[in-house]
């Protein structure tokens, strides 16, 4: 045929051949006609239609064991053309016809890799490349040319080619399949050789499992450069990673908020426990079990996890740690002796790595982050099938963060700004809706993932009365059994300090209850609760969102606070000012819904 022919070209090159017959005998029968290539142009043509070899116009045969079979100009070419008179003319003196349909699908590469024990070598001859070559020509000139990769589509071609013309809606949907089909097809090729040749933690780590044991595979990989965190030792797990990398951007930003070493106890994608590195009280020492440790004053960082740990022991037992700075051998030897399931940190000195990688018999996994790396611009993930993207939160907060005050008293001491500004950053790295309470450079409450604010502010406000009760006198006269372990020791004191001591009739309640004290302590009374409770104060508290009702600021003032910051928005807002200032509150308008999930 010459480049004047009105006859229009299909061009069909298929692995899968399901519904072949039916659509060629549909273009046959609208004149059109039919070039194929190996596999595809046999089918047809035992099937008693007309069909002419790819080689045809090529004048070149299939070689390399059919490697090449439709890479050629007089292909590519008639594939491209547009309706240019300069394209035209090319194509004139080349003597190529124009393509005016693509039929194309691709070697099963996913099928191949999925069979046991697959080599390199049987997966390369499974990667197209004249058919994703085809795609792409075609997908690209989707104006003129119609591309079909999927045999659904089929039917409904062939019903509007029987009316005339494909419309330009199909046209472009068809040309969005394609490129989907060869994105999803370099996909699984990347996938594949990620794992084969960028494996054991460079591109790509394989894990033991996902979210539960059942769910396999699981693997965490990124598509470009190398992944920004080292496994020193141990295995990391899906969740651990979760909370390893979600910690991790925690702590760093609350270095650059406050240029003080942070740490981190998060478990199950929250924290349980943040803190920079202000030192600790000798009461504070006590309350976090760390009175023993020689060189703690000396260590911000040791500091910085022990209040972490300590804001909220009992959710901290198994944590998952994040430090913002190279671990020395103090902040080692807590880690050491409390169960925990691993470290994130950018380093660690030879003292620290050696105590480190004693734990759990060796097993301890310890991660090196990469402080320089910056993650994407845009997160997606996958829900249900479903993808969902969105810009990263990358709000910066700082002390401007909280320069709005509302209420008649304005004044924010410089520990009420750090206090919010730990409140605030956790909260963007909390589990939604969430409320956190903070006090002395650490959460001494958080709230997460409850669907009501009153009840978040009063699930934090309650863990930050405990945290509160815990460092009242009676409880550092407690006189343990010896051997008693920390763990039952957090858990006796827990139940001491929120009024839930087994009755003494409850049985082998109350003996496990009696059994880790030498003299079972005698509880507080009504009155020395109150009495204690009274001395709380100058707590800060965030909310990731408005608070709705004053109901909200009552529960607050009743553990202390008297620092408030949230976001506006409520059509109570003024109401809720209004109660904050009755209860001698300084309220802080910061403007970022912080939502995380």
């Amino acid at each position: 045929m010459s480049p004047q022919s009105s006859q229009k070209t299909a061009i069909l090159s298929v692995y899968n051949k399901t519904g072949l017959l039916d659509l060629a005998k549909g273009l046959s029968q609208n004149g059109i006609r039919l070039l194929a290539s190996g596999g595809t142009a046999k089918l047809i043509r035992e099937a008693g239609m007309e069909v002419f070899d790819v080689s045809n116009i090529t004048h070149a045969p299939e070689m390399l064991g059919g490697r090449v079979k439709t890479l050629h100009p007089a292909v590519h070419a008639g594939i491209l053309a547009r309706n240019l008179e300069s394209d035209e003319k090319d194509l004139a003196e080349q003597n190529i016809d124009k393509v005016d349909y693509v039929v194309c699908n691709l070697y099963p590469f996913k099928d191949t890799i999925a069979k046991v024990n697959v080599t390199v070598p049987e997966a390369v001859e499974e990667i197209d490349i004249g058919g994703v070559t085809l795609l792409r020509a075609a997908a690209k000139n989707h104006s003129r040319v119609t591309i079909l990769s999927d045999p659904e589509d089929y039917p409904g071609f062939l019903e509007e080619l029987s009316k005339g013309e494909v419309t330009e809606s199909s046209k472009k949907l068809y040309a969005l399949k394609a490129f989907e089909h060869t994105a999803d097809y370099d996909d699984a090729i990347s996938e594949f050789f990620r794992k084969r040749y960028a494996g054991d933690g460079v591109q790509q780590l394989t894990l033991r499992y996902g979210a539960n044991p059942h769910q396999k595979p699981a693997q965490a990989f990124v598509k470009s450069g190398n992944l920004p965190f080292k496994v020193l030792a141990g295995s990391p797990g899906y969740i651990n990673l979760l909370d390893a990398l979600n910690s991790w951007g925690l702590v760093k930003e609350l270095k650059t908020a406050l240029n003080l070493p942070a740490a981190a106890s998060f478990k199950h994608v929250s924290p349980a426990g943040a803190a920079v590195g202000v030192p600790l009280s000798e009461v504070e020492k006590k309350l976090c079990f760390v009175e023993d440790i020689e060189g703690l004053d000396d260590s911000p960082l040791a500091c910085a996890y022990a209040r972490a740990r300590g804001a909220d022991r009992m959710s901290s037992f198994g944590d998952w740690i994040a430090l913002s700075d190279v671990v020395d051998a103090v902040t080692a030897k807590i880690i050491s002796r409390e169960v925990s399931d691993g470290v994130i940190a950018p380093g660690y000195d030879e003292k620290a790595l050696e105590i480190l990688k004693k734990k759990k018999g060796g097993r301890y996994t310890i991660l090196q982050m990469d402080t320089s790396y910056e993650p994407p611009s845009v997160e997606t993930r996958q829900v249900y099938g479903v993808s969902l993207s969105q810009a990263r939160n990358a709000v910066e907060i700082d002390a401007n963060t909280f320069s709005r005050v509302l209420t008649g008293n304005t004044e924010l001491p410089k520990q009420a700004v750090i206090d919010l500004t730990v409140a605030t950053i956790a909260l963007k790295y909390t589990q939604s809706n969430s409320v956190c309470y903070a006090k002395n450079g650490q959460v001494v409450g958080l709230g997460a993932g409850q669907q009501s604010r009153i009840h978040c502010t009063r699930l934090a406000g309650d863990k930050a009365d405990n945290w509160w009760f815990r460092q009242h006198p009676k409880i550092f006269e407690f006189k343990w059994k010896k051997g008693t372990k920390r763990p039952d020791k957090s858990n006796a004191i827990d139940l001491f300090v929120s009024g839930q001591v087994p009755d003494k009739d409850a049985g082998m309640e109350r003996e496990l209850y009696e059994s880790v004290f030498e003299e079972v302590p005698v509880e507080l009374t009504a009155e020395e609760k109150k009495e204690w409770k009274n001395k709380f104060s100058d707590v800060a508290i965030s909310s990731d969102a408005f608070f709705p009702f004053v109901d909200n600021v009552f529960r607050a003032a009743a553990s202390g606070v008297k620092y408030m910051a949230a976001p506006g928005g409520s059509v109570n807002d003024k109401a809720v000012h209004d109660a904050a200032e009755k209860c001698g509150i300084v309220f802080v308008e910061q403007e970022t819904r912080l939502f995380h999930h």
